[in-house]
C-alpha cells in the first residue's frame, strides 16, 4: 500500500511539472505569435505604400493649367500651360468650392480632365520679401514728426483696427500714402513704428527689385507681390525707393527703359483695383517724387502725400536724447548745443554722431560718453572726413 502512495504522488508531481513546463510554452508561443501580427501588419503596410508609390510611377505626368471659366455641366474652360485653351471635365472627386477663375490645376495628359487643384506658384524673391519677424521700432523711437505721424496712421493704422468708423462716417479711407523726403528723415522708420503697432504682415519691396532683365517679368512680380499680400491680409505693402520704377515715361526710351513703363503700368492697374476698405494697405517712399510718373499720383492710387522734413532745433534735441537713452553719457551734455551745431542733419546723420561719440570712448578705453565725444563725432560726420590714423589726432 506505501509503495502504491508514493508511486501515486510521483505521478502526480510529474503531471504538475509538465503542465507548468506546457503553460509557459503556450505563453511564449502566444507572445512570439503577437510579436508576428505586429511585424506582419508593418509588413503588409510598407507593401501597400509600395504598390502605392508603384501605382504613382507608372501613372502618366500630368499637365498644369489655369481655369478661365466654369460651366454649369461639370466642365470648364482651361488654359493649358502650353497654351491653348480647352474645355474639360471636371473629376468628381474634386470639391467646386475649390474650382475658382484663376485657380492652378493639374490636367490629365491624354484627355485634359481636371484632377487636381494645386496650390498657387509664388516666386522665391516674392516670399523673401516678407519681413518674417514684426519691426521691434515703436512710435517712441521716432522723434519729431508728429503730424507726420498722425496722417500715416489715419490712413494706415486707423482702417486696419478700426475700419467701423470709416463705415459710419461715410467715406472712404485713403487707398495709398507716398512718403516723401529726403534720405534719412524718419521715412522707413514711421512705417516700421506703424507695422509694428498694427500686427500686420510687414511686405518690404525695393524698386529696384521690380526691375528684371526679361520682358514681362517685372511685370509678374508686381501681380504676385499684390497677391501675396492680399493672400497673407492684414498685410502692410511698403515700395521703398519707388522712383526705381515710377518715374516719368518718355517717349523716346530705350529697351530697358520700356520694360520699367511696363512694370510701372502693372503696378498702376494693381493699384486701381485695390478696395481702399481692404486689409491690404499700400505705402511708397521715394526721395525724388519730382520725378515720379503723374498717373501715379493722381488720387484714386497714392491718395495722401506726407512730406518728411529736415528736423528742427528742437526735433534734432528729442532725436539726440531718443538715440542716447540706452548710452552711458555724462550729465553735462548739452543737447541744446548739439542741436544748434547740427543744423540741416537730418535723424539718420544724428544717430550716426551718437554712435561715433560711443566708438571715441571705447577707443580711449572710456564707458562714459563726454560732451567732448559729441563735439568730435559732429565735427566727423557733419564734415565728412576720414577717421585719424593715430589716436593723438583726436586730441
Amino acid at each position: 500500500m506505501p509503495e502504491s502512495v508514493d508511486n501515486k504522488e510521483s505521478y502526480d508531481d510529474f503531471t504538475d511539472s509538465y503542465t507548468r513546463t506546457m503553460e509557459r510554452r503556450i505563453r511564449a508561443l502566444e507572445t512570439e505569435r503577437q510579436l508576428l501580427e505586429v511585424q506582419r501588419n508593418k509588413l503588409e503596410e510598407e507593401r501597400d505604400n509600395l504598390k502605392l508609390e508603384l501605382q504613382k510611377l507608372r501613372q502618366p505626368p500630368l499637365f498644369t493649367g489655369t481655369i478661365q471659366e466654369i460651366l454649369e455641366n461639370g466642365k470648364a474652360i482651361v488654359k493649358s500651360s502650353t497654351g491653348p485653351s480647352f474645355v474639360v471635365v471636371i473629376d468628381s472627386s474634386i470639391s467646386r468650392e475649390e474650382l475658382i477663375a484663376g485657380a492652378r490645376v493639374a490636367l490629365h495628359q491624354r484627355n485634359f480632365a481636371i484632377l487636381e487643384v494645386l496650390p498657387q506658384s509664388r516666386d522665391p524673391l516674392v516670399r523673401s520679401m516678407e519681413v518674417d519677424s514684426k519691426p521691434t521700432e515703436t512710435y517712441t523711437d521716432i522723434g519729431g514728426l508728429k503730424l507726420q505721424l498722425q496722417e500715416l496712421k489715419e490712413t494706415v493704422e486707423l482702417p486696419l483696427l478700426q475700419p467701423e468708423l470709416f463705415v459710419k462716417v461715410g467715406i472712404e479711407p485713403p487707398k495709398g500714402v507716398l512718403l516723401h523726403g529726403p534720405p534719412g528723415s524718419g521715412k522707413t522708420l514711421m512705417v516700421k513704428a506703424v507695422a509694428h503697432e498694427t500686427k500686420a504682415t510687414f511686405i518690404r519691396v525695393i524698386g529696384s527689385e521690380l526691375v528684371q532683365k526679361y520682358i514681362g517679368e517685372g511685370a509678374r512680380l508686381v501681380r504676385e507681390v499684390f497677391a501675396f499680400a492680399r493672400d497673407n491680409s492684414p498685410s502692410i505693402l511698403f515700395i521703398d525707393e519707388l522712383d526705381a520704377i515710377g518715374s516719368k515715361r518718355l517717349d523716346i526710351a530705350t529697351s530697358g527703359d520700356r520694360e520699367v513703363q511696363r512694370t510701372l503700368m502693372q503696378l498702376l492697374s494693381e493699384l486701381d483695383g485695390f478696395s481702399p476698405r481692404g486689409d491690404v494697405k499700400i505705402i511708397g517712399a521715394t526721395n525724388r517724387v519730382d520725378i515720379l510718373d503723374p498717373a501715379l499720383l493722381r488720387p484714386g492710387r497714392f491718395d495722401r502725400h506726407i512730406e518728411f522734413l529736415l528736423p528742427t532745433h528742437e526735433e534734432r534735441q528729442e532725436i539726440f536724447k531718443i538715440h542716447t537713452r540706452t548710452m552711458n553719457v555724462d550729465s553735462k551734455v548739452d543737447y541744446s548745443y548739439l542741436a544748434s551745431e547740427t543744423a540741416n542733419a537730418s535723424g539718420a546723420d544724428i544717430r550716426a554722431i551718437t554712435q561715433e561719440s560711443g566708438m571715441f570712448a571705447i577707443r580711449e578705453k572710456r564707458t562714459r560718453v563726454t560732451f567732448n565725444d559729441f563735439k568730435k563725432a559732429i565735427k566727423k560726420v557733419l564734415s565728412g572726413s576720414r577717421p585719424p590714423s593715430t589716436p593723438s589726432e583726436y586730441l
